[in-house]
């Protein structure tokens, strides 16, 4: 199914595009942070253009975690919120830790995202979990997501496992079978 320029597009949900994520030496760096980042402002770019709604999740925790008093803890120049996109903050990895969020979704009658961002493993896995849980519909774009480097394993077959487990609960899809080659957003 496709959703034009005349249909409710899904929201477009940008989960945690926070500087932490791509700073070298970081605890959570990013795993091909500059690729994922890329396509996530394609994507937004996208939504920004067509005025299709935007929201934006921000990862905070205590201190001794993430501490949301540092700089790090800023979003991304390029994909800082612009007014009238909305903005949640949750502490836990899911974003429905944020009661603002559970509050938002429980007054739209169908919920259809477009997730896109950082912390696959934990943001993005966590929220689309508690979601389906919700009957809230995602989609995982795979090309706009990546997770923090694992120890000592195999990155790529991590990432790949972590995917293979969010697609029991949401539609995974590239940036390409996403959007059609006439503009339009395969939901």
């Amino acid at each position: 199914m496709l959703v034009s320029l005349h249909d409710e597009p899904p929201i477009l949900v940008c989960a945690d595009l926070q500087a932490e994520y791509l700073t070298p030496g970081r605890r959570h760096v990013i795993l091909d942070g500059e690729a994922a980042t890329s396509r996530c402002l394609d994507l937004l770019t996208l939504w920004r253009d067509n005025l299709w709604p935007v929201m934006h999740l921000k990862r905070i925790a205590q201190a001794a975690w993430f501490n949301p008093a540092s700089r790090l803890t800023d979003w991304i120049p390029q994909a800082k919120p612009r007014p009238g996109e909305l903005t949640f903050e949750h502490p836990l990895p899911s974003a429905y830790s944020s009661s603002r969020l559970v509050d938002y979704t429980s007054n739209i009658r169908s919920v259809r995202c477009v997730l896109v961002g950082f912390s696959l493993d934990e943001t993005i896995l966590a929220t689309v979990v508690e979601g389906f849980h919700r009957s809230h519909r995602y989609q995982v774009v795979a090309d706009a997501v990546a997770c923090r480097q694992p120890g000592a394993a195999d990155a790529a077959a991590y990432k790949q496992s972590v995917v293979n487990v969010i697609a029991n609960f949401a539609t995974i899809q590239s940036s390409a079978e996403l959007i059609g080659t006439s503009g339009a957003v395969a939901v």
